[in-house]
């Protein structure tokens, strides 16, 4: 059964065309994960698909009375409702069958107005709609249903937003980068959801893992065009790089029948009879076709990386609480040259804090942390890079100068620096806030980068 169908859609932003005449289907009970570089529009079609922007031609057709639910990849909930206010105050159509069904409630007389409302209570389920939310809100370990949006972790958030989802009870969810901000359990937790559940997704996602144990197609944008894999991610980069070969073999077959095709122009014949004028047209095509390249050029860092002393970081018996809750007990530890630590536990635990702590933006409540006299951070957070009114990708970097130094004396400038970020001399001058969410991700560990950390954290 067909869900969606998504129909010569194209989209561009001023002269940069994001997409052009693409089209796919969605039927019930597929898996499908949407993959493309950053940038190339893989949020667009999303947004498109919801509603939520158009596309400047072509079509979004939904098979009647589908139910869908989107979960955004940053979600902008009230900070001043508490979580099970997020909950009730939500754009869900099972909570305006309860309102109508409270309403028929108070106007006893209209029997009809209250025999529609008791017969859509029980179309939509809508009996037992809170123990169904509080019993989501209960795996997805949201216990405090009081607890300020506001005062919640952004993984807490991401899992508000996500249980909004679900209570939808939609036949094709739709999902934005669903494990950014969310712990390995929650991650487990939905993994084994979505695997038991008689559910239909789209999804973007950059984490493979997820999408390999998850996903039983994939679809990617690539160079403007389309491409389906009936299969997981790892059949998937199979079948890509089987793609990637045949069409480089291709494209050396057109190289050379170009060559022949531009010798043959060359010489000019005289005589322009009907067939030398069709070769000649077909010439056009062929060179077209020949000056094709691909796009697979990769970030290039280079740091000029502060001189690190021998001390770094030492925590002595440090202590951190909120009120009952303790983050870290009389902890002790010294950071070596070199390593490589990851930071691992669940949503409001307090790992932000530790690193807050590191970094001196917070104080602990006792014990000592010392840091080292050459100690410089790079910090790249959550929160990403802050957009200004009218700020353009080269304008960000230019705070930091226009000529970046780098090893062995050597500078660069603003424009070259942003070039090797992938950011080409007419993109540089595009607005920050008209950038993808991956582009700004990128420009944002550019200006970390170039600030020469001798002590980088990833959050």
């Amino acid at each position: 059964m067909n869900l969606l169908s998504v129909e010569d859609i194209s989209k561009s932003y001023g002269e940069k065309v994001i997409f052009k005449s693409i089209s796919f289907g969605i039927n019930k009970g597929q898996k499908i994960a949407l993959i493309a570089k950053n940038g190339s529009g893989k949020t667009s079609i999303l947004n498109i698909i919801v509603g939520q922007d158009s596309p400047d031609s072509g079509n979004v057709v939904f098979r009647k009375e589908t139910r869908v639910a989107y979960l955004a990849q940053d979600p902008n909930l009230d900070p001043k409702l508490t979580v099970e206010e997020s909950i009730l105050k939500a754009d869900n159509p099972i909570l305006k069958v309860i309102a109508q069904y409270d309403k028929a409630l108070e106007n006893p007389n209209d029997q009809e107005g209250y025999q529609k409302a008791f017969e859509a209570m029980d179309q939509s389920q809508a009996w037992d709609f809170e123990t169904q939310y509080k019993k989501i809100l209960f795996k997805l370990k949201l216990d405090d249903l009081n607890a300020k949006v506001g005062s919640l972790s952004g993984g807490q958030i991401k899992r508000i937003a996500l249980c909004n989802a679900l209570l939808k009870q939609p036949e094709l969810l739709i999902l934005d980068e669903p494990t950014n901000h969310i712990d390995l359990e929650m991650i487990e937790w939905l993994e084994d959801y979505f695997s038991k559940e008689k559910i239909t997704l789209l999804m973007v996602t950059h984490d493979r893992y997820f999408l390999e144990r998850v996903c039983n197609e994939i679809i990617e944008l690539d160079e403007g065009k389309l491409y389906t894999y009936k299969g997981n991610y790892s059949y998937y980069l199979e079948k890509r790089e089987d793609r990637i070969s045949q069409e480089n073999v291709e494209a050396h077959k057109t190289k050379l029948h170009f060559k022949k095709e531009l010798d043959w122009m060359r010489k000019q014949p005289k005589a322009r009879t009907t067939k030398s004028k069709s070769r000649i047209d077909d010439f056009k095509k062929i060179k077209e076709k020949a000056s094709q390249r691909r796009n697979d050029h990769q970030v290039q860092l280079e740091i000029n990386m502060e001189r690190l002393g021998n001390k770094m970081i030492e925590m002595h018996k440090v202590q951190k609480s909120f009120g009952d809750k303790i983050i870290l007990n009389h902890f002790n530890y010294m950071f070596q040259r070199n390593e490589r630590i990851g930071i691992i536990g669940k949503n409001g635990t307090g790992k932000s804090t530790f690193l807050n702590l590191l970094t001196s933006n917070d104080k602990p409540d006792s014990g000592k942390i010392i840091l080292g006299e050459t100690l410089k951070f790079g910090y790249y957070t959550q929160k990403g890079i802050p957009v200004k009114e009218g700020q353009k990708v080269i304008d960000v970097i230019r705070e930091y100068g226009d000529f970046i130094p780098l090893k062995k004396g050597r500078k660069i400038s603003a424009q070259q620096l942003l070039e090797r970020f992938l950011f080409d001399r007419k993109k540089q001058y595009d607005f920050v806030n008209k950038l993808s969410g991956g582009e700004r991700k990128r420009l944002y560990l550019c200006t970390v980068l170039i600030q020469n950390p001798n002590f980088l954290i990833l959050r």
